[in-house]
């Protein structure tokens, strides 16, 4: 059986458990299942975070289920909270990937499913952890596009990944580029481009999360400079906490999932399709 805590979310298919869920006037998340649960096996629960009272509500849910003595209990959370804080690079800083784990851990669940993790810090850090790749998202995309596209890994963390969805997609050809970030307050600082001359080839960039979207624009714009054709970009995981207009300036198209939450203006394939 399937708990989908947000409604219009169903990943894993449509098999809903119902419940009513509310907010306390004190900022405690709440939530009571109205599907009796006894004698049920295994539940697997699905929530899109956005917040910490997402993650709040998530905790509550998980320990609703347990209280029917439902022995196993599976968790699948595309976007995982905290992934991208996976290693402390100031003093002061937590390594709040392993908060959200340790908490997910001490809950004993039978299993945690993540998609496209930020890297490997969260599934090593998870118990139980089973990861979904963007590959067939990627091959969906390529799909979409509809012709030879280079794939561009915009920085050193993307190579690894970005080499693996190439090898399942048969050896597309693969541009690396890196870019500059100052550790202690976050800003972009400059992009390179490792080829003299794209002659005209279209690109495809290739990552997993787009927050405010700078990366993608700066990198856009060298792109360009080296005569990239038609530029692409695909995200697993948007946010797009600045909008998508001005990222539709830079690229003839943008797509992402719904791993995060629904988005008007880009091209979005979800993950119920990923999945099948």
């Amino acid at each position: 059986m399937i708990l989908n805590l947000d409604t219009t979310f169903s990943p894993l298919g449509s098999n809903q458990l119902l419940f009513e869920s509310f907010i306390f006037s004190g900022g405690e998340p709440h939530i009571k299942l109205k599907t009796n649960l006894e004698g049920v096996e295994e539940v697997t629960i699905t929530s899109r975070v956005n917040s910490f009272n997402d993650f709040g509500m998530l905790l509550c849910a998980i320990d609703a289920v347990k209280r029917f003595g439902v022995k196993k209990i599976n968790v699948f959370l595309p976007y995982f909270p905290g992934a991208r804080q996976d290693r402390v690079m100031v003093p002061g800083e937590p390594l709040t990937v392993k908060v959200y784990a340790e908490v997910l851990n001490n809950l004993k669940l039978n299993s945690i499913t993540v998609f496209d993790p930020h890297s490997e810090v969260t599934p090593a850090l998870l118990n139980d952890c089973t990861t979904v790749t963007n590959y067939t998202f990627i091959a969906q995309v390529l799909q979409n596009i509809g012709k030879e596209v280079l794939l561009i890994s915009p920085d050193g963390g993307a190579l690894k990944k970005i080499y693996k969805v190439s090898e399942y997609l048969g050896g597309i050809a693969v541009v690396e580029c890196s870019k500059k970030r100052n550790v202690t307050n976050g800003k972009l600082e400059g992009f390179k481009v490792y080829e003299d001359d794209l002659r005209g080839k279209d690109c495809l960039i290739v990552d997993d999360i787009c927050d405010g979207g700078g990366t993608f624009m700066g990198l856009a714009e060298e792109l360009k400079k080296k005569n990239a054709g038609d530029l692409y970009l695909a995200v697993s995981h948007g946010i797009f906490n600045k909008g998508v207009e001005k990222l539709n300036d830079y690229f003839k198209s943008v797509y992402t999932t719904d791993s995060f939450r629904d988005v008007e203006g880009v091209k979005q394939i979800k993950l119920e399709q990923i999945l099948k």
